[in-house]
Order: structure tokens, then sequence, then C-alpha cells
């Protein structure tokens, strides 16, 4: 189980760097809008317990040198719960990073709402989803580390609401509390790694690496000022040469030993901070994504790793594209998949949708998107990735309208016609240049092969 450290303790783990913001005026009616028996004198031992006034703690900081608004809960205090008063602390802390234009960090722990404030307590979830709401139109990112617990309308706001999630190892994470979820409930589901394993959020940190995590999120969102450029095209890490026939293309995009996606990144960029997940109970392990630094300048990534690319990592892609144009920074993406999955369980995942998703995610994207085809260019699967007037080639890959081996099964060729259906197709690195599908063919620099 995670350590539950105290608001103040939680903050300090964090940053020395922190100056509380004062408490908004709340309402002081003795026992709560409920008149509930006896709320005043528990209000009274919590702060005798905890020496906090309010289940929230929340002011500006900085973090790995960089300034932000910070939300701490005090599990201590009524669980953690979410009152009327709360509402008015994290609605105050909003406004700040709005005003501020400020990224805003919340570290979480929280059982859910105020029971001794009744329907009062469960609408603090409206005033958070609009503050929190006014924050995303303003811009500026959204971060929250779940704690132990985060359960209830804590996590269904301030937690699942965020841009970026990360959690503390075996934190209880969920919509349900201990209290409340069936009995014969999985409960590793309820757990950190349970929902990264769902893709609800993005990498489960442990406490001493939190501060480093932070400020290398941080960095990578912060706001910008000026127009996003657009990501540099990375350099072609194998030195092969052109391909002679539309079937060597497809050999060479195939062979097991050129560089993939992981090799591109590496050498693309000196930061990189993984997203993961859909947020829909999906993940695809063949479809790489993040934010990362490329020489100073952060730059977003989507990167397909060879194999058929599932439901959940359209959607993914989709949610990574639209957090970067968002906050202005640009998009590299690169592809290689023979093409979408089509077994029956991605069309019973919404296949089609997700697909549309990526397509319309791209298309209405301000940033500009840089997109290198590194291997396999299969069909729409690979399209829906593809940067339209901005897309380029390694000399190892090929980009089809479909497959050459399903293009001979739909014409009724034989098998042996394979290899000369792929050369009717055009799907030559030059043949796209020359098509106009591709702006240049990328070659290695030979100094470094």
């Amino acid at each position: 189980m995670a350590d539950r450290l105290t608001a103040r303790e939680a903050i300090a783990a964090l940053t020395a760097d922190f100056t509380e913001s004062a408490a908004p005026a709340g309402d002081t009616t003795a026992d709560g809008p409920l008149d509930w028996s006896g709320y005043a004198d528990a209000r009274a031992r919590a702060t005798a317990r905890t020496g906090e006034q309010e289940s929230v703690v929340h002011g500006t900081a900085v973090i790995g040198g960089l300034p932000c608004v910070l939300i701490s809960f005090e599990f201590g205090f009524l669980g953690g719960s979410l009152g009327q008063r709360t509402g008015d602390r994290l609605e105050a802390a909003y406004e700040e990073a709005t005003a501020r234009r400020l990224p805003l960090v919340s570290l979480v722990a929280t059982g859910g709402s105020r029971m001794q404030e009744g329907m009062i307590a469960l609408t603090q979830l409206h005033r958070v989803a609009r503050a929190s709401a006014r924050l995303r139109a303003a811009g500026p990112a959204q971060l929250a580390v779940l704690r132990d617990p985060t359960t209830g309308g804590g996590w269904a706001t301030l937690g699942a609401g965020a841009d970026v999630i990360l959690a503390l190892p075996g934190a209880q994470v969920g919509f349900a509390g201990s209290r409340v979820r069936p009995a014969d409930a999985d409960p590793l589901a309820y757990t950190a790694e349970g929902q990264l394993a769902a893709g609800q959020i993005d990498a489960v940190v442990p406490c001493g690496e939190l501060p480093a995590a932070v400020g290398h999120w941080l960095r990578v969102l912060a706001p910008r000022d000026t127009p996003a450029a657009p990501a540099p095209v990375p350099g072609a890490l194998s030195p092969a040469g052109l391909p002679r026939t539309g079937w060597d293309a497809v050999r060479a995009a195939r062979s097991a030993s050129r560089p993939h996606a992981e090799a591109y990144l590496d050498a693309y960029f000196t930061l990189r901070l993984p997203l993961s997940g859909d947020r829909c109970g999906g993940t695809d392990p063949g479809l790489l994504c993040g934010f990362g630094l490329r020489e100073g300048r952060p730059v977003a990534y989507v990167a397909q790793c060879g194999t058929a690319t599932r439901p959940a990592g359209y959607r993914t892609a989709a949610r990574v594209i639209r957090l970067a144009d968002r906050l202005g920074i640009p998009v590299l993406t690169l592809v290689d998949t023979p093409g979408a999955a089509n077994d029956a369980e991605a069309e019973r995942a919404g296949a089609g949708a997700a697909i549309a998703d990526a397509f319309a995610a791209i298309a209405a994207a301000r940033v500009p998107v840089t997109t290198l085809v590194i291997g396999e260019g299969g069909s729409g699967g690979a399209l829906a990735l593809a940067a339209p007037g901005n897309t380029h080639v390694t000399t190892d890959s090929y980009f089809s309208v479909i497959a050459p081996e399903l293009a001979a099964a739909i014409l009724k060729r034989s098998p042996d016609q394979v290899r000369a259906t792929a050369g009717q197709l055009r799907l030559r690195p030059q043949d796209l240049v020359d098509l106009g599908v591709a702006r240049s063919v990328v070659r290695a620099d030979p100094a470094e092969h």
C-alpha cells in the first residue's frame, strides 16, 4: 500500500518552494447545510488532529525550477472528502492557475464527497468540472498525482480529468471506494497498477522519483507564447538504398533487422515522457505516445511499432495530438504498421470510430504535424496518423492503398502475381515522392554508419 503522507508532507516531498494561498471565506454554519448533528465537532476534531481547517491545501509552488499552482489533499481531515468549503478552495486554485496561466498540479488523496453535507457536497463536483474546463480553455496543462486513496468524485474530476495522470505505487484508485464496491470485485482493478494496465493513467511513479518526473512534465508542458515550428524530420537510421522494385520495397519494410520506432525515438529525443492508454479501458503496446525534448524544445510523438494498430492505440494518439494542439506543441508521427487491427475484438472495440477520431485529430490540429514513414505504410490504418502535405519516407519503407497480397486476392490474381501487383501499386519511396504523397525520401548519413 502506498504511504499516506499528510497534505504538507506530500508537498514537502515534491518541493521546498511552496507559498500557501489564503483560504476563501466560506460557510460558517455550525453543523453545515444539512444541520447534521455533531458535524461541527467532527470538523473540530479533524482540525485538532491534522492542524488543517479543510481537506485541501493550495498555493503556488516551484517544481524543477518551473512555477505552478499546487493542490494537496489532507486525507486525515474527514477522509480528504469534498464539501462546500473544499469546493471554495479548489475553485480558487483553478482560478489562480487560469489568471496566472500556470499549470495545475493536484496531489489527490480523497474518499469522495462529504456525506454530512449531502447533495451540497456532491454538487462541488460541478464546480470543479467547470473550473477545470475554464483552465483547459485558457491553455495551461493539468497534472494529477494519485495518492492513497483516490476514489469517488475526486478521482472522477481532479484525477481522471487531468491531462497527465501519475500515481504512486500501490495507491487505491477507483470510483468505488473499498466499502461500497462489490464483495467479489477484483481488487487489482482498484489499484494504480490496475488502472495503468486498463489505460486509465499514464504512469506509476515511486515517491522518490516524483519530483523529477513532475519537473520534467512541467518543463515539457509549459505554455508557449510563440507559434510552434514544425518538428524536424528525423534522420534515417538505415543505410539501405532505394528499392529497385515494389516487392523489394515491401521486403525491406518488413525486414526484422531494420530500425524500428524505439530506435528512432531514442535518437531523436534527449528526454522522453511516455503517455499511456485511451482513457476508455484500453492500451496498445504497439503504439508509443508521449512528449519529449528535442534540442531543448518540446515535441509530442505518436509512433507505430510495426504491428497492427488497435482501436485503443488510435484513441491514445488522438488524445496526445489534441493535448499538443492545445498547448501549442508540434507533433511528430512515425508510421509503421501493416494496417489497422481487423479482428473481431478490434471491431467490437470500435475500430472504425477510433480511426476516424485519429483522422479528425490530425485534420483539426492547428500545430504543425510532421510524419516519417519508417517501415510499412499499410492502408488507412497508416494514413490515419500521417500528416497531409508533410509526410516523408525512408528508403526502407513503403506506403500503399493496400498490402500487395490482399490487392492480388481482391483482384482474384494467383499468388505468383503478388510481386507484379506490388509494382503496379507504385508503393516505393521514390514512387510516393513522384505521386506527391511524400515530400522527400530521407536517407541515412553515410558518416553515421
